[in-house]
């Protein structure tokens, strides 16, 4: 499993960033296309791709290859 894909704002764009990284992996103009990238990736690493708005707060998130537990029990 690999890390979650974030798409959050970036400068006048927007940016797909690993969890945990410092640096974005790709910058874009429009949050729709980081969020297919953040998408595409996060298919090929069995992971979460997150599409934050730009106050920070998460709009959606798809989870691909696993489903995290989020109750106990």
């Amino acid at each position: 499993m690999g890390r979650n894909q974030h798409v959050v704002s970036h400068g006048d764009g927007w940016a797909v960033k690993a969890e945990g990284a410092s640096e974005p992996l790709a910058t874009f103009k429009t949050q729709s296309e980081a969020w297919e990238k953040a998408k595409s990736i996060a298919r090929k690493e069995r992971s979460e791709a997150l599409l934050h708005a730009k106050n920070g707060h998460v709009r959606a998130r798809n989870t691909y290859g696993y489903a995290p537990r989020r109750s106990k029990g």
